[in-house]
């Protein structure tokens, strides 16, 4: 949900930081799975170090804490599944140049709605409807289905790309569920109060898979060290900035504008790693990535 206030110049440029230090998280997170990390490690400095600086953040405010009885029973089903949703992006990223493991990921919208209309029987919106196929189109010219830009043909590219694309579309399937949960169970706490227990069961999820890989498996390298510190650093700067100074500029909650994320990654992960996709599976980019921002920017 988006402000009804025009954005300041202020607001706007803080939204695009959050959706570059967002999309800089996932390239770092690529960098330290490079050099020895695996992904349920990279989850628990993430979750464990976000959820710490949140409580922190509370604790200087002020903030009080009540649950209802509610809220106790689904604000840890709503922190597993965004332990799972983590662990399922964080998968794709180490399998898929990073920008189109986003974009799979971009397609969590479908899933909410689709998840809206089988628990709850809300019917998804036209606009949405009309979006559905238009995602989808930008998604399938942004992965090369038929494997024409990388040359390897349908069967050579699916085999290239499969796991990581499922790992992407789990990711946005159980976010989408997450979403629609929070909504209609959890929407009336807090969002300091939601993320810090989000962040803190997702660590808890993600410590779990640490202990039946024997152990947390940490960098080999220099290079996966900064990169480890810096996916921690960027991610929780980006939630505190979200929960701290947007409120203060009139921006409730995410805005559409954070959409621009795998625009971002895209760029960084061509200057930092060196990943490049054809300009036919840029133009797909661009149209999950559009479509998606102007369904968050219509009005409700």
């Amino acid at each position: 949900m988006t402000s009804k206030r025009a954005l300041s110049g202020t607001a706007f440029a803080t939204l695009l930081l959050i959706a570059l230090m967002m999309g800089a998280n996932h390239v770092a997170a690529r960098i330290a799975f490079n050099h020895g990390v695996d992904v349920a490690t990279a989850v628990v400095f993430r979750s464990a170090v976000t959820a710490l600086v949140i409580v922190c953040l509370l604790a200087v405010q002020g903030v009080r804490v009540s649950f209802t009885r509610r809220h106790k029973l689904m604000l840890p089903l709503i922190g597993v599944l965004v332990g799972l949703q983590s662990l399922s992006l964080y998968s794709a990223v180490a399998r898929l140049p990073v920008a189109l493991a986003l974009l799979a990921f971009n397609t969590y919208p479908i899933w909410a709605a689709l998840w809206s209309w089988a628990i709850y029987r809300h019917r998804p919106e036209r606009p949405l409807l009309i979006a559905m196929p238009v995602i989808l189109l930008g998604l399938a010219l942004a992965l090369d289905v038929f494997g024409a830009a990388s040359g390897l043909g349908a069967q050579g590219q699916w085999l290239h790309i499969g796991a990581g694309v499922a790992f992407a579309l789990a990711a946005a399937a159980v976010f989408g569920l997450a979403l629609v949960v929070t909504q209609h169970e959890a929407g009336d706490v807090d969002g300091r109060v939601r993320t810090a227990t989000t962040m803190s069961m997702a660590g808890l999820v993600a410590l779990a898979m640490v202990a039946t890989q024997g152990g947390f498996h940490l960098p080999q390298a220099p290079a996966g060290w900064g990169g480890l510190l810096a996916l921690t650093f960027l991610y929780g700067t980006a939630f505190t900035i979200m929960f701290t100074v947007l409120p203060r500029l009139g921006v409730v909650g995410n805005s559409a504008i954070m959409n621009v994320e795998p625009v971002f990654a895209l760029v960084l992960a061509w200057l930092i790693l060196g990943q490049t996709i054809a300009p036919i599976q840029v133009l797909g980019a661009l149209i999950v990535v559009g479509a998606v921002m102007a369904l968050g920017m219509r009005k409700r």
